[in-house]
């Protein structure tokens, strides 16, 4: 069972459900290998944390040019979709601002690959946006 920290936000049923239905989006976008909405979710600049090959911390911001252009080589132009099955474990900051914790086995190609990543999200006009994403391994691509 994970126990999430204490924030001083209790998060509304309506709260979560805005959260999971653009998770929803983000992912059949995603299986679609359609990097353009994908952008469209996010705010510019992005910021990225991740590790390098050599164990160092990295971290980055990314234009929207830049996400496109490396989301559209690191997700290939395979033509079959990729699917994800993910465990989200999300923590309200306020009611704009959550991190979400993601378990996924992402599959594509026949091969399988399981992730854990962090992303930051703010709600903005009612609709949510990642501006951080957090995963080890892709400092060498920052």
């Amino acid at each position: 069972m994970t126990f999430l920290p204490e924030t001083g936000y209790t998060p509304t049923d309506e709260d979560r459900a805005s959260l999971d239905a653009w998770f929803a989006a983000y992912d059949a976008h995603s299986a679609r290998r359609d990097v353009e909405r994908m952008a469209d979710l996010a705010v510019f600049p992005l910021n990225l944390v991740s590790d390098d090959a050599a164990g160092e911390g990295r971290a980055a911001q990314w234009d929207r040019e830049r996400f496109v252009a490396t989301m559209t080589r690191v997700m290939g132009d395979g033509g079959e979709d990729i699917a994800f099955e993910s465990t989200r474990t999300p923590v309200f900051l306020s009611p704009a601002m959550a991190v979400v914790f993601t378990d996924s086995v992402m599959t594509a190609g026949g091969h399988t690959q399981r992730l854990r990543y962090a992303d930051i999200l703010i709600r903005r006009g009612g609709s949510w946006a990642f501006q951080t994403m957090i995963q080890g391994g892709w400092g060498d691509n920052l």
